[in-house]
């Protein structure tokens, strides 16, 4: 396979240098992935605004999906970056790994989430109506279906992106499930 590299703020256009220093700012670096979105002179921009876009799922509720997706899709990543994020947002360490399975057997809310969202990445988006019932009886609004399905799709643009390029992985390796 032809390896593709990370740019360095050096290579990226200046709109992407512009993102790169905000990047840096607010992480403390330039993640690997981001970076190499700004391979395109778009694209970096462009994921970023969906990524950082209004929601109504607050933050637990969107490491769920990263982390179900990210699983479903094998994305080693995602799954590094999310399993950090999740324990940012106040997840266990066996709470993520639950969540990995498909599944948040700790909350009733999230459990349903979970499902739906696994069963959905399986599917490739046919989603087995009664998950989706079983998602409204748990409280879930048909706003937050929307915006879960969006963000499974934020998602998977770095899980294919990753999988195709194999960039390296600068986050600590996601346990094994």
């Amino acid at each position: 396979m032809t390896p593709i590299t990370v740019p360095t703020r050096d290579t990226v256009s200046a709109t992407n240098q512009a993102l790169f220093d905000q990047l840096q700012k607010g992480l403390g670096k330039v993640p690997n992935l981001y970076a190499t979105l700004a391979h395109s002179q778009h694209a970096l921009g462009s994921y970023l605004a969906l990524q950082n876009a209004k929601s109504s799922l607050n933050a637990k509720a969107r490491e769920v999906i990263n982390l179900v997706v990210s699983q479903v899709n094998a994305c080693d990543y995602c799954l590094a970056a999310h399993t950090v994020i999740g324990g940012m947002v106040g997840f266990m360490p066996e709470q993520i790994l639950d969540i990995r399975r498909g599944g948040a057997p700790f909350d009733a809310k999230l459990d349903a989430l979970a499902k739906l969202v696994k069963n959905i990445a399986t599917e490739r988006g046919h989603a087995d109506p009664a998950l989706v019932d079983a998602f409204f009886a748990a409280g879930w609004t048909t706003e937050n279906l929307v915006d879960a399905i969006v963000v499974i799709g934020d998602k998977t643009v770095t899980n294919y992106l990753h999988g195709t390029t194999r960039v390296p992985v600068d986050f600590p390796a996601a346990p094994a499930l």
